[in-house]
C-alpha cells in the first residue's frame, strides 16, 4: 500500500497572509469611509431640509399675519410695527411689532391686544405677549428682513414718510446651511385689508 506523500510546503506563507490582511484592511477602510461620508452627508442634508421646512412654515405664518395688516405704525429694514389679526380667533386687531433680539439670533413679535379696532380702540398693554417667531434666526448679509413695496411693486427707499403708500411687504428670511450656504425664502405680501381712508 502506498502512502500519499505529504508536502511540507502546503498552506500559506506568512507573507501571503500579511498581503491578504493588508488588502482586506484597505478594503474595509475604503468601505467604512464611503459609508461614513454618505451617512454624514445624508444627515446634513436632512438637517438642512428640516431647517428650510421650518423656515418656510414660519415665513408663511408671518406672511398671513402681515397680509391682514390694517395699518402700519412704523417700519424699517429689520422691524415693523403694524395693526393686524395675529390669531384667527381675535375679535379685534392687535398691535404687532416684529423685530430681532439684541443678539440678532431670534425673530420676535410683541403682540399687544386692543379693546376695539383703531381708531377707537386702546392698547391693552398689560396683556402684551412676546412670541418667538424664529428661534434660530439668521440674517443674510445681502438681504433685509423687510422691504416695502409701492403700488407698482417697486421697493421703496427708507425712510418712508407716508406709510399709506406702502401697498405690499417683501419678507426675506434665510437659514444657514450645514456647509455655510444660505437658503433664502422671499415672500411678497399684498396688504389686502389696508384702510386708506383713515
Amino acid at each position: 500500500m502506498l502512502r500519499p506523500k505529504h508536502d511540507s510546503q502546503a498552506g500559506f506563507t506568512l507573507i501571503e497572509l500579511l498581503i491578504v490582511m493588508v488588502v482586506a484592511g484597505l478594503l474595509a477602510i475604503t468601505f467604512y469611509s464611503l459609508v461614513n461620508n454618505s451617512f454624514i452627508q445624508y444627515f446634513s442634508l436632512q438637517k438642512d431640509g428640516t431647517e428650510f421646512t421650518e423656515l418656510a412654515s414660519q415665513s408663511q405664518r408671518l406672511a398671513n399675519v402681515l397680509r391682514g395688516t390694517t395699518d402700519i405704525v412704523s417700519e424699517s429694514s429689520n422691524d415693523i410695527t403694524c395693526y393686524a389679526y395675529f390669531s384667527p380667533n381675535d375679535a379685534y386687531v392687535s398691535q404687532i411689532h416684529y423685530y430681532k433680539n439684541a443678539n440678532n439670533t431670534q425673530l420676535l413679535a410683541d403682540v399687544t391686544p386692543m379693546s376695539a379696532n383703531p381708531p377707537t380702540g386702546a392698547l391693552l398693554t398689560a396683556q402684551k405677549k412676546t412670541f418667538t417667531i424664529i428661534s434660530d434666526f439668521y440674517q443674510s448679509p445681502t438681504l433685509n428682513t423687510f422691504a416695502y413695496l409701492d403700488d407698482s411693486g417697486a421697493v421703496m427707499s427708507l425712510p418712508i414718510t407716508d406709510e399709506h403708500t406702502i401697498k405690499g411687504i417683501q419678507v426675506n428670511l434665510a437659514a444657514r446651511g450645514a456647509h455655510n450656504s444660505d437658503q433664502a425664502i422671499s415672500l411678497q405680501v399684498s396688504l389686502r385689508n389696508r384702510k386708506t381712508n383713515l
